[in-house]
């Protein structure tokens, strides 16, 4: 259990630092937008999934992930240089499309709400 524990505070200590560069230090376009929604960092801290959202079109999800995993090496060694890890995670991007989902749901609701009630939208 102890190790799950490590895990979970060494993993929000690196989804912390990732979301710290990529606001502040990666410049790609293709990555404005991106939101950092968790991550998934194995019990022996060698394997992480960083998982994002961004809202849009399938296309600019690929985008994202292009600009993330082209970043990914940059990132890798910035975490490095902060953590006092012995060994830096293999670090992988994973879509997660649940703001997406949220999103989608929210205008459905309206739409529902303005078809009972017969409201203008807001």
């Amino acid at each position: 259990m102890l190790a799950g524990k490590r895990a979970v505070r060494v993993g929000d200590q690196i989804l912390r630092g990732v979301a710290d560069l990529l606001m502040h230090k990666v410049k790609d376009p293709r990555i404005k937008g991106v939101t950092l929604t968790g991550i998934d960092l194995s019990n022996d801290l060698k394997h992480a999934k960083i998982f994002f959202s961004i809202i849009g079109n399938p296309d600019e999800v690929i985008k994202a992930q292009c600009g993330l995993d082209s970043a990914k090496g940059y990132i890798k060694r910035e975490i490095g240089f902060r953590s006092e890890l012995r060994y830096v995670p293999d670090i992988s991007f994973v879509h997660d499309p649940t703001l997406e989902t949220g999103d989608r749901m929210e205008k459905l609701f309206d739409k529902l709400r303005i078809e009972d009630t017969g409201e203008s939208p807001e």
